[in-house]
């Protein structure tokens, strides 16, 4: 039924236990996986002539987003290693992970997004809303939310 399947991942525990139960969901259907991370853009903090002690050049940024990145999807693709499973992955930096997820899937032509729900509660999560949630809301593919 589902032969491609994306797997966002955020390094968080809740992911990566997502990621854990879509490669074993990928291997059940024989598909593949492609972990995805969303990563920040770079937004310098300068104001004018003002350069605040805590500025990161873009070089360095991109040096931390490349190890950050390796970091999360290598996670998922030793996950997938142990499985069994055929893994590619790839990051983009965006500042609207929910539009980065779905693009990344329409690009590889993913047929499912399998991801993890990070549900706000309250307040919080009805102003702000989930990426999880925006992911649902916005897409048309079908997604695979992992509690």
């Amino acid at each position: 039924m589902f032969k491609h399947i994306l797997v966002p991942t955020d390094g968080s525990t809740l992911s990566l236990r997502a990621a854990k139960n879509a490669v074993r969901f990928a291997k059940v259907h024989g598909a593949r996986i492609t972990a995805f991370y969303a990563a920040p853009e770079y937004h310098p903090n300068i104001s004018g002539d003002y350069m605040p002690a805590n500025f990161v050049p873009l070089a360095e940024f991109k040096k931390q987003i490349q190890k950050t990145a390796d970091k999360y999807l290598g996670q998922v693709n030793k996950l997938a290693a142990v499985g069994k499973v055929r893994c590619t992955a790839s990051y983009v930096s965006s500042d609207s992970p929910y539009q980065a997820i779905i693009k990344a899937a329409k690009a590889g032509k993913c047929d499912l997004i399998f991801m993890a729900s990070h549900g706000r509660s309250g307040i919080t999560g009805l102003l702000i809303g989930s990426e999880t949630n925006k992911v649902l809301t916005h897409c048309k593919l079908p997604v695979l939310v992992y509690r």
